[in-house]
């Protein structure tokens, strides 16, 4: 139904350009980037997921309120400083960041949005930003560059682009994200951007990405805390004149499945990347009585710290799934379930059968770890992923600001 577009990245859409620079922001590196814009050409309709942390940066703040207008053409992110718990002064300064920006690719200051990453309770270095914003210059191909500049303590840039075929013309989704540390999204850190030359009304925007975030941002977890500045923008500017009026046309769909796969590969991105982490497991409960119970319990399973610490020493302690499972909360008989550790089945009807230890072992030793639980009480399934828990991420984030 659609093809990945080959080294597709968030400017692969028609009309939308990026820039980056260092700015000084985070600490200085070969090849550093730290202040982005990504544009449309013209004026796109946008939506977003924010946080749902109570402690929340006035840069999400300042951005939330600017999407209820449902248009806007782009978004400027910084990676190095969080800009929250800050005081009055983030939204100063969120608020100057945007207007900067603006005033660079010369557009209305309220249609400019701002997303920050980086370190909690250091206010943004503004003199820095002021001196550096003027050298960030927007092209259709510096779509990589805008991944790079919002990394902090990701090893790579995440990006994907698909395109699909609609009346025989081209449509493209493209995206772009950051993250791998403080990821349990519930929201909607995380950072992640998504542009269409689609053209889309903000409403119907809305409930496209919110069912995508749904099914993939939200199906993450690498350390079990949620940050104060997750942001999923998605901007459509319509200039490949194919355009989506309702959300349930076949058209809407193919288009909805799409977005989710890009969606879900940038999600996954971020979990394979995850601090310290060496392998990203993978977590399929089906057979639940109902939709929610399945992702409840994938969850469950996928942010258990015994879970991700039993992958990191390839340990095949299957009870501990069975624990996740059942702290879950869901609706299921322990007589019914049915485990298997990397396509081997461990456990059925609640109880251990014979297997080989040492081939699940061997299967566990592999960059991806796969865990099916069926529940068998009902017709429902859903998958979220999670990484292993390494000494390197509690040696990396025991001195994260020193």
């Amino acid at each position: 139904m659609f093809e990945i577009v080959k080294n597709g990245n968030v400017t692969s859409a028609k009309g939308f350009i990026a820039g980056a620079t260092y700015a000084g922001i985070k600490s200085f590196a070969e090849d550093a980037l730290d202040i982005a814009i990504l544009a449309s050409e013209n004026l796109a309709s946008v939506a977003g997921t924010f946080t749902t942390n109570k402690v929340v940066s006035p840069s999400v703040t300042l951005t939330k309120s600017r999407v209820r207008s449902g248009k806007s053409i782009g978004v400027v992110a910084n990676s190095g400083c969080a800009n929250a718990c800050v005081g009055v002064q983030g939204l100063k300064d969120a608020e100057e960041m945007a207007s900067l920006a603006s005033k660079q690719i010369n557009v209305p200051e309220d249609q400019m949005l701002v997303c920050s990453t980086g370190l909690i309770g250091v206010e943004l270095p503004m003199a820095l930003v002021r001196q550096h914003m003027g050298n960030i210059h927007l092209d259709s191909a510096s779509g990589q560059s805008f991944s790079k500049a919002i990394m902090t303590t990701d090893t790579m840039p995440k990006e994907i682009a698909v395109s699909i075929k609609i009346g025989g013309k081209e449509v493209v989704i493209g995206g772009a994200a950051k993250g791998a540390g403080m990821i349990h999204p519930n929201m909607a850190t995380m950072l992640a951007f998504i542009s269409t030359d689609a053209k889309i009304e903000p409403d119907i925007l809305t409930t496209f990405i919110k069912r995508s975030v749904r099914e993939s941002f939200n199906m993450i977890d690498i350390d079990g805390d949620q940050s104060t500045n997750d942001t999923v923008l998605l901007f459509a500017n319509g200039m490949s004149g194919i355009s989506f009026e309702e959300v349930e046309s076949p058209d809407a769909q193919v288009f909805q499945e799409a977005l989710t796969y890009v969606c879900i590969e940038l999600a996954k991105a971020i979990v394979r990347d995850g601090e310290g982490s060496n392998r990203l497991i993978e977590v399929l409960v089906n057979g639940a009585t109902s939709k929610e119970d399945a992702k409840i319990a994938a969850r469950e399973i996928a942010s258990s710290t015994l879970v991700k610490a039993m992958v990191h020493g390839l340990d095949p302690n299957w009870g501990r799934i069975m624990m996740a499972l059942g702290k879950s909360g869901v609706d299921f008989q322990e007589s019914k379930v049915d485990v298997f550790i990397s396509g081997i089945q461990v456990v059925h009807g609640g109880c251990s059968i014979p297997y080989l230890s040492d081939a699940v072992v061997s299967s566990m030793n592999s960059s991806e770890v796969k865990f099916e639980v069926g529940l068998n009480s009902g017709m429902n399934e859903a998958t979220a992923w999670g990484c292993d828990l390494t000494e390197e991420y509690v040696t990396f984030n025991s001195a994260y600001s020193t």
